[in-house]
């Protein structure tokens, strides 16, 4: 009888075992996919856009040239406009 006992004892550890395991894994699981979505959906920041003092053509303030008067799209407009 106390064979028995021992043998359910170790069978149900296992079962024990193995179910926490399962868990975690899926918590895991969960957690990446979250950090996923959430690196996947994170809204982009829009670039400041300027204007040409000369021609009023927008673009990035980044791609802009920076004159004493403003901002400008190449150096022939900055040029031109402040001589």
């Amino acid at each position: 009888m106390m064979k028995y006992l021992l043998v359910l004892a170790v069978l149900v550890v296992a079962y024990l075992i193995w179910k926490r395991n399962r868990r975690l894994e899926a918590e895991q699981r969960d957690s990446q996919n979250a950090a996923k979505r959430s690196s996947q959906h994170a809204p982009a920041t829009p670039d400041a856009m300027v204007t040409c003092r000369h021609c009023g053509l927008h673009l990035p303030q980044a791609d802009a040239i920076q004159g004493s008067l403003g901002y400008y799209c190449g150096q022939e407009h900055r040029r031109l406009a402040e001589g």
